[in-house]
């Protein structure tokens, strides 16, 4: 081929690729600025509906997108940015999230923004006046209201345009001797009630009337009036209301506060309170040690129990070996719940299993739920059914790995099966299994479900004054305060979180350094 046919050729080609690259570029940055713009949108809205945290986690999140996927100095880091992102958005802000809960009184009382109390305070309405009878009519092609007055005379509004937009649409009263024929029954009343609502009915001598229920209507004005300064006027009795930052709620002139309060922060307050209230710190003390006790002891039972039974299924004896491993494995397969709540009915005082076989053997029904140490105890036996399995499986395949020839030679040298235990087995076993036995701690140390379902945290801690049992644990005692019994406080079940973490943290770094892990 000739430069000059080659030359022809590669024109065309070059064309193409500069129009496909045109294209892909185009492309890029059309999808770039659709998702851009798509985000803002929802950053200003999330911001419109006062929720600054997240409109502002929106705008770091497609910020860093962005960047990533537009930036060449970041090419690389776009393939893990989706583990990034999902890591900002479900771990590190809930976390933030919650640790600036605890530095608020937020909770049932305080849900609200200052604006959106005041907001609810100042549409509150009292009825000023004598409330009248109406009646609805059809009449001109729309709706007609029939007021009567006190004196006999009767006041007449009006043609309403039915289907009229939600708003309040000021109509005057005139007095009408004609007929307006018969009235709508309850049940049109009925339909028609939300559009009524939004009508303010003004009489001759400028009284506004709105709906009072379906049959009547009345002067209904405002309850509170705004200040300068914040505080409310009530217009009915001239009380003040004084806004208080502090409590975060409005207060009257007796110091009754008034609901819905609102949002305020209150720094240390919730944290100070664990540390320092003897009702508080006592019964979360109590409850921290029994957690780590919980978790310890678990860990320390289904290890015991799952070691023995896998070195019994490696017994050469032993015949049936497969039968068993299924059965001991069976307990795994069951769903937790299910196992739980047959083990709450065995455990029953006075009907359960277990105390009809005790009290015909011993003549004794121990109360499971009630007595602290039993219920303790009768948790313990729960979990270590239903973690035993796990230990076994693993100690199972760990002892396939330890050499017949260390037990052949310890029987030359007399050992015994103890000895085997304490000098082969479990120092071979300890060092693999130590990851997973302090995943295991970790895992009980919030074992939720089985507290929750088996007792509730019950029996309670005598003089606590929030929601707290002694068979909680951190988890269960955290939850119960923030969604049960206590008004939802949640700020204080923030700050307890906190802590929590801080010394969750500070027990697995530990355990890090003991066991030698490197991170």
């Amino acid at each position: 081929m000739s430069a000059v046919n080659a030359a022809e050729a590669y024109t065309p080609a070059m064309t193409d690729f500069r129009s496909n690259a045109v294209l892909k570029s185009v492309l890029k940055w059309g999808l770039w600025a659709a998702f851009n713009a798509f985000a803002l949108y929802l950053v200003v809205v999330l911001y419109a509906q006062q929720q600054t945290a997240f409109a502002l986690l929106g705008l770091v999140v497609t910020g860093i997108a962005s960047y990533v996927f537009i930036s060449k100095r970041a090419y690389a880091h776009r393939y893990i940015y989706p583990a990034v992102a999902g890591m900002l958005i479900f771990v590190i802000f809930p976390l933030l999230y919650t640790v600036g809960i605890g530095f608020t009184n937020y909770s049932g009382s305080n849900l609200l923004s200052l604006q959106q109390a005041q907001t609810y305070h100042l549409q509150q309405t009292y009825v000023s006046g004598a409330r009248l009878p109406f009646t609805v009519h059809r009449n001109d092609g729309g709706l007609r209201l029939q007021v009567a007055q006190p004196d006999g005379s009767v006041l007449v509004s009006e043609v309403l345009a039915q289907g009229a937009e939600p708003a309040q649409i000021e109509l005057s009263l005139s007095t009408a001797d004609s007929s307006l024929g018969e009235a709508l029954p309850l049940r049109e009343v009925i339909a028609l009630r939300k559009q009524l609502e939004q009508w303010v009915f003004v009489e001759p001598n400028g009284e506004l009337l709105r709906l009072y229920g379906l049959r009547e209507v009345a002067a209904v004005r405002p309850l509170y009036r705004l200040l300068e300064n914040g505080d409310l006027l009530n217009n009915r009795s001239s009380e003040r209301l004084t806004l208080d930052t502090q409590q975060g709620f409005y207060v009257d002139s007796r110091g009754n506060t008034m609901a819905p309060g609102f949002t305020v922060y209150t720094g240390w307050d919730n944290f100070s309170r664990v540390l320092t209230d003897p009702s508080i710190r006592g019964p979360f003390l109590q409850i921290f040690a029994w957690t780590v006790a919980f978790a310890a002891l678990t860990v320390v039972f289904t290890l015991a129990v799952g070691l023995v039974l896998a070195s019994l299924l490696q017994w050469e004896l032993v015949r049936g070996k497969a039968f068993y491993r299924m059965m001991l494995i069976l307990p795994y397969a069951v769903p937790a719940f299910i196992s739980i709540l047959v083990f709450k009915g065995l455990f029953n005082q006075n009907f359960g299993e277990i105390n009809l076989v005790l009290d015909s053997l011993f003549g004794v029904r121990p109360d499971w739920f009630s007595d602290p140490t039993l219920a303790r105890s009768m948790i313990l036996i729960v979990n270590t059914w239903l973690g035993y399995p796990y230990m076994l499986l693993l100690c199972m395949g760990l002892l396939q790995a330890i050499p017949r020839d260390l037990y052949e030679a310890s029987a030359i040298d007399g050992a015994s099966p103890v000895d085997n235990l304490l000098r082969i087995t479990l120092p071979l076993l300890i060092k693999p299994l130590m990851p997973l036995l302090i995943a295991s701690f970790a895992f009980n140390f919030n074992n939720f479900v089985l507290i929750t379902l088996l007792t509730s945290g019950a029996p309670d801690i005598i003089g606590a004054t929030t929601p707290a049992g002694t068979t909680d644990l951190l988890v269960s005692y955290t939850y119960r305060i923030a969604f049960q019994d206590s008004g939802q406080n949640f700020a204080l079940a923030a700050a307890i979180a906190t802590l929590i973490f801080i010394l969750v943290g500070a027990m697995a770094w530990l355990n890090l350094k003991l066991t030698k892990v490197k991170v």
